[in-house]
């Protein structure tokens, strides 16, 4: 069975890939560290909105540009990284997509119209899809300066994991449709959207907020007509890099069923997509180890000296194993959908991660170079 650095062995793009609420971050965060202790020069980018990537690797805070962990943090959790490096940073959509108008705008006038106009503020920080395209946006940005050996990706916190690869097909389909083209030219739908009826309406909204509504919106539309064709290429070279061989995505999910389903589904688009699947991480898994047995009886009175508390830990004993049968049965049943062997399992652990040390912890699983090792591991925790 695969260990991580198998599976990235010459990629340079991991993007991390599931439904919300698995541990896409904490994984995310501990492949990054884990590749820059084998000597590479790594950059984690996340959308977490708790921000506990940032605690986890010792830094005040993240932004939208890329921050060096201290390798000192590194030597105090008594790693030695031969001369590799961890970055991260925290995407901020919105700051991205003003980014993005600046890159693609005709000229200064066009630009500034664009990131000044009321419209754009509000769209660009609401719009469906946004943050999932300039996830992509800034993934792409960054791995065309070519500044490090890897990339890993930290997805969206979206139900829906398809909407991160849907999301540039959705927004483009957005400034390349009706709504764009009411607005170019003053006929048909567009006559009528201007006509007396709506010129009354916006008139006293005009009056009430002070905002020319009518204006605002034909002027960001206008402006936005010149950059159409940027944004297109541009999501067709993010479409190139999501599927290019040096690019891998790892499914992460929970062992309970529903994660293992949405895992599965995804899985399944990614193959229709023709995207490249390189694994599937699997956290929070209940192992029953060799201690699976019920105890003599009368044990566990005799080591605690007391029948209640003895009967309390019986019972929860017993609960555990039967979540641990079940989530060895979830597995078997990923594994097979996927049609795959790569599948790493990190188990429940007592504490939450919150430093380096606690990534490293992870990175025992991650980085275990078989299933018998990993299942040793388990055991041990």
């Amino acid at each position: 069975m695969a260990s991580v650095a198998d599976l990235l062995e010459g990629k340079k793009v991991c993007i991390c890939a599931g439904s919300g609420g698995v541990g896409k971050t904490t994984t995310s965060a501990a492949i990054a560290a884990g590749m820059a202790a084998r000597g590479l020069r790594v950059a984690v980018l996340t959308i977490d909105p708790a921000k506990r990537l940032a605690d986890s690797l010792g830094l005040p805070e993240l932004g939208n540009t890329e921050r060096r962990v201290d390798p000192e943090l590194f030597k105090e959790a008594g790693v030695e990284t031969n001369g590799g490096e961890l970055w991260a940073m925290m995407l901020d959509s919105k700051a991205t997509f003003d980014e993005v108008v600046r890159k693609h705008a005709p000229d200064e006038e066009t630009r500034d119209r664009i990131l000044s106009n009321r419209i754009y503020q509000q769209l660009s920080a609401a719009l469906a899809g946004s943050q999932e395209y300039m996830a992509m946006e800034k993934l792409f940005e960054i791995w065309a300066e070519d500044r490090y050996d890897l990339l890993v990706l930290d997805t969206p916190p979206s139900r829906n994991a398809l909407d991160f690869l849907e999301a540039p097909k959705r927004l483009t389909q957005f400034i390349e449709g009706k709504a764009l083209q009411v607005f170019m030219a003053p006929t048909g739908l567009a006559a009528r959207v201007a006509g007396r009826g709506a010129s009354v309406m916006f008139s006293v909204l005009k009056r009430i907020t002070g905002v020319d509504l009518l204006s605002d919106l034909a002027e960001f539309f206008q402006a936005f007509s010149g950059m159409v064709g940027g944004f297109r290429e541009r999501a067709r070279r993010v479409n190139e890099l999501l599927g290019d061989d040096q690019t891998t995505f790892l499914v992460v999910c929970g062992p309970q069923g529903e994660p293992i389903e949405e895992a599965v589904y995804f899985h399944r688009k990614l193959v229709e997509a023709r995207l490249p699947f390189g694994g599937v991480i699997v956290n929070k898994v209940r192992y029953a180890g060799e201690a699976a047995g019920d105890p003599e009886p009368g044990e566990l009175e005799r080591l605690l000296g007391d029948a209640g508390l003895a009967a309390r830990v019986e019972e929860s004993f017993r609960d555990f194993r039967v979540m641990a049968e079940r989530d060895a049965r979830n597995i078997e049943h990923l594994a097979a959908q996927m049609r795959t062997r790569a599948v790493i399992q990190v188990p429940y652990l007592d504490s939450d991660v919150h430093d380096l040390d606690g990534l490293m912890e992870i990175n025992r699983y991650l980085f275990a170079t078989g299933a018998e090792e990993r299942e040793e591991l388990a055991a041990s925790a």
